[in-house]
């Protein structure tokens, strides 16, 4: 008997090349504002962004406002414009961008044959439906669960009652079901708070000072897949 069969995994930058993806769409919203994309701006943006998204994690703010308000502040420093004009355009060429990670068509082959596999996401319905439905991997994925839609979000104890209820999962059934993602905060606390097991997904290496601890970290997506189908 193999250790899982059933994955939960995270979107973005677990098996989705979300830095990418966003690079190439910040590019062409603010390149059809006639402003030239620097590294400079490229910074600010994802610092932007970023601290947005972690309030939005710990339940600060809501998601419509983050995806409009990101905006807000970008288009301050390239001199003003319509927010709510750049976030729709921003979030149709993310649904158009459908590139993985290395390995992650990989991955999800090898599972296929052993492992039931699901994306939990808090991203945006949209672009996570476009992206999903143009990926290589669409075959391979039995569920997307998107936060907007559910009424709750990772990390939060409902929001993967749901999922487990969508998908039929019951108390044995956890024991064998485990939750992959590269953010501590929504994917593994969320994972610890859905009483299942948990992969860290780190590629970078990033040092782990947040007091959640993972069950398994893993450097690689080949590594996530020996740690799900090692026997046990």
């Amino acid at each position: 008997m193999l250790r899982f069969d059933t994955v939960l995994f995270d979107a973005d930058n677990t098996l989705f090349d979300f830095d990418r993806a966003e690079a190439e769409v910040l590019r062409q919203v603010t390149e059809d504002l006639g402003v030239p994309l620097t590294e400079e701006l490229r910074r600010a943006y994802g610092q932007i962004n970023t601290a947005l998204w972690n309030r939005f994690d710990r339940g600060e703010i809501t998601r419509d406002w983050l995806v409009v308000e990101r905006f807000r502040q970008y288009l301050d420093l390239l001199g003003g414009g319509d927010p709510e004009e750049m976030n729709r355009a921003y979030l149709k060429g993310l649904g158009q961008c459908s590139m993985l990670l290395p390995g992650a068509e990989a991955l999800c082959r090898r599972l296929k044959p052993f492992c039931h596999m699901a994306i939990l996401t808090n991203g945006i319905t949209e672009s996570q439906t476009g992206r999903l439905e143009r990926s290589a991997i669409q075959d391979c994925i039995e569920g997307l669960f998107i936060s907007q839609a559910m009424g709750c979000q990772k990390p939060q104890r409902e929001f993967f009652v749901q999922v487990y209820n969508a998908l039929g999962l019951t108390g044995r059934d956890l024991s064998r079901t485990v939750m992959v993602g590269d953010n501590l905060q929504s994917d593994i606390l969320g994972g610890q708070n859905g009483g299942i097991s948990t992969i860290w997904f780190n590629p970078h290496r990033k040092k782990n000072d947040s007091g959640i601890h993972p069950d398994w970290t893993a450097e690689t997506l080949a590594e996530v897949g020996d740690i799900i189908l090692a026997p046990v």
